[in-house]
């Protein structure tokens, strides 16, 4: 995700509030605040109709080339400029308009003057002056950007070592949330949404794919087509292109991935796709996207999963735990309704996409693998709600559902546990108040059909529950004391109230019972030996160490152990269960499990697993060896990950980059310097303990 850098303030920022679904031309009832765009000043004088990209791969210099057609209408009269949202790193060569389907010179402006001006730190204001002949109030124009850009926040050009078959360069973009600025010219705002194709032209034996509905391929030209027949956000047209086969694994999926991973991929999901999407179907409506298709990219992919429609990309580092691969595939699977078919119409208010995708999530898995499982999943993540919760207190305002940021602030900085597990437990709440799940099902429905392809506000949903259940609005259920909706919006603090997973017992209970073995004083060796861990789910297992890790710091002993029973028994386990082990090691600073470190982070090199062991080696007596791995091994990192952790070893005490997110909320000098690759820069440290990145991001 986009870097978040202390923010340059300028004139031509302005803070905008808008009516929701305006683009989209629908009757919202909220309002959304816009102040991450330059483009809010005038947005909403036009609408972008559809737009087209003509572009150029060049591996050997990173570097795409390239036009980029905008098919617009002025909506408000007198327009004379016309502002969009661009990146440094994206040079302008050329601007022109016409009018579509006219030859006269009256309808056609072959040079127009644009200006650059600075908006903040990840992004500029592209300023366009129109020529009053050719805009006319409610007639189409086109205007044609000839544009290069290079290494943005949102194109991650990867070297052939960087790949998972060391063979062949890869390049992908990754354009959430303001990130896609950097890739084309855009209204970079989830309140736009647009159809889309694109021509993208590369070398021999590279494979192109979009998040497009439609693509097409001529071997001859070496030239890939790509449609997008439905309207999406800026953020979610994507790219990915490199060496790369696929498998068909349903009438609607199929995997892609280098050839040394792709028979790995299949096998980790078979047939499950289309299952999932079938329940998914069952419960929330048509797919209205027609492909899914999964893309695994290498481990230098920032994040988890993102949601990109008709193509999700993951990181192929997941392959190893089967669980965590099942959560995340469906995860994404479930903002093919809510997030991409119905978006949040502003990043303040993250928990429409996120809170209500975990919800959907849960229903997919509750249907296909039973309540218990779903329990234990949604257990695991409410306690990493709740210690991020312990860290950054009570009153720590990204804790809302509903944040205001102030201008210059990065949305991609405010992507925490909040707007999912919060948010999941406020719908959660929503479905508990009608009595019965399968109503709540119902409604969902209703609610794609309603707001399909627009974007909404969190007033347009809510009004909208309570329209669709008079009965509740009668009984004034959005005032209940205590529980009343705004409270929970605006609400600092945990969710305020939870939902029964009693029925996960069965399997959160073993994992609660060898917790309260090992608090004891001493341990009892012979009743521990009663678990068996490797009967154990991957859930079950990282619940269990997660909770010890809380208990953390452990005695010597205690750690031996810990490590007597366990170490060997968990280095056959999977990277998921591996981490929380080695975070236990050094957050007790028990050196005979070193060697296990080192023999991790020589194998693995995704910000997921690098990331939180960096931060816990450098916060502790262990910083030394951390940089004695670091030069091991930074030859294999990705640049942006290589500059990243040389922050973390060079330039902070105690400091894990994910605590600096209560300060994003008002930008001072003393705000995080650039961190490439979408975490927060170091701040001061905190006052207590630390933040492992998976506390975190779950997945876009």
């Amino acid at each position: 995700m986009a870097q978040f850098q202390r923010p340059t303030l300028c004139c031509c920022r302005k803070v905008l509030t808008v009516p929701s679904k305006s683009c989209e031309g629908g009757q919202g009832l909220g309002q959304c605040r816009l102040v991450d765009i330059a483009s809010a000043s005038n947005f909403h004088c036009f609408k972008l109709r559809h737009f087209h990209l003509d572009l150029r791969l060049n591996f050997a210099v990173k570097e795409i080339t390239g036009w980029q057609v905008l098919e617009l209408v002025a909506i408000q009269p007198g327009v004379q400029t016309l502002v969009l949202d661009i990146h440094p790193s994206l040079l302008i060569h050329s601007i022109d308009c016409k009018v579509p389907g006219t030859t006269g010179a009256q309808d056609i402006s072959p040079s127009l003057t644009y200006r650059v001006d600075p908006f903040t730190d990840y992004g500029s204001s592209l300023n366009i002056s129109l020529p009053a002949s050719v805009i006319r109030l409610h007639r189409a124009f086109q205007i044609t950007v000839r544009y290069t850009t290079t290494d943005g926040p949102a194109i991650w050009w990867l070297d052939a070592e960087l790949t998972c078959g060391q063979t062949r360069p890869l390049v992908f973009t990754q354009g959430h949330s303001v990130c896609n600025r950097s890739f084309f010219p855009c209204f970079d705002t989830p309140a736009v949404k647009s159809t889309y194709t694109a021509t993208v032209r590369v070398p021999e034996g590279v494979t192109v794919l979009m998040s497009a509905s439609r693509s097409a391929y001529s071997k001859q030209d070496r030239v890939f087509q790509f449609s997008m027949e439905y309207p999406v956000p800026a953020y979610l047209v994507a790219l990915v292109a490199g060496d790369l086969q696929h498998v068909d694994i349903g009438p609607r999926s199929r995997v892609w991935a280098e050839p040394c991973i792709l028979t790995c991929a299949v096998s980790k999901l078979g047939g499950s796709v289309e299952r999932w999407l079938n329940v998914a179907e069952d419960l929330f409506g048509p797919y209205v996207w027609g492909r899914y298709d999964i893309v695994f990219l290498p481990p230098s992919f920032p994040i988890v999963a993102m949601e990109n429609p008709c193509l999700t990309f993951i990181i192929s580092s997941i392959l190893e735990s089967r669980e965590f691969l099942l959560i995340d595939v469906i995860h994404e699977i479930a903002h093919g309704w809510f997030g991409n078919a119905v978006t949040n119409a502003t990043w303040e208010e993250m928990w429409l996409s996120e809170g209500l995708a975990t919800y959907a999530q849960r229903r997919i898995t509750t249907e296909a693998y039973g309540e218990a499982f779903t329990c234990l999943e949604t257990v695991f993540r409410l306690d990493a709600l709740h210690r991020q919760m312990r860290l950054l207190g009570d009153n720590n305002p990204v804790s809302k559902l509903q944040v205001k940021f102030e201008p210059g602030i990065n949305p991609s900085s405010l992507m925490n546990l909040f707007t999912y597990e919060k948010g999941f437990c406020f719908v959660s709440y929503l479905s508990q108040l009608c009595g019965n799940v399968k109503r709540f099902d119902s409604f969902l429905r209703a609610y794609i059909e309603q707001f399909k392809f627009s974007s909404v506000v969190a007033q347009d949903l809510l009004d909208f529950f309570l329209g669709f259940f008079p009965e509740l609005k009668e009984s004034c259920v959005a005032q209940r004391e205590g529980l009343e909706f705004e409270r929970w919006l605006n609400g600092c603090g945990p969710p305020l109230c939870e939902p029964d997973l009693s029925a996960g017992g069965v399997l959160t209970g073993p994992v609660q019972s060898l917790c309260d073995l090992w608090a004891s004083e001493p341990p009892d060796p012979e009743a521990i030996a009663n678990f068996n861990l490797s009967s154990w789910s991957t859930f079950q297992t990282v619940l269990f160490l997660d909770r010890l890790l809380d208990r953390s710091p452990l005695s010597h002993e205690v750690m031996g152990q810990l490590s007597r029973c366990y170490s060997a028994q968990l280095d056959e386990m999977n990277a998921e269960v591996r981490i929380r082990w080695l975070q236990i090691v050094v957050r007790n600073s028990f050196y005979p499990d070193l060697p296990r470190i080192r023999g991790f982070l020589h194998k693995h090199t995704s910000r997921m697993y690098t990331v939180p062991l960096y931060e816990d080696l450098c916060s502790g007596v262990m910083k030394c060896f951390a940089a004695e791995v670091f030069y091991q091994t930074q030859a294999r990192l990705h640049p942006n990950l290589r500059r990243t952790l040389q922050q973390i070893l060079f330039q902070t005490s105690a400091l894990p980059t994910t605590t600096s997110v209560p300060s994003l909320l008002h930008p001072t000098p003393s705000s995080p310097s650039p961190t490439p690759g979408g975490q927060p820069g170091p701040a001061d440290p905190p006052t207590t303990g630390t933040i492992a990145l998976r506390d975190v991001n779950v997945s876009a």
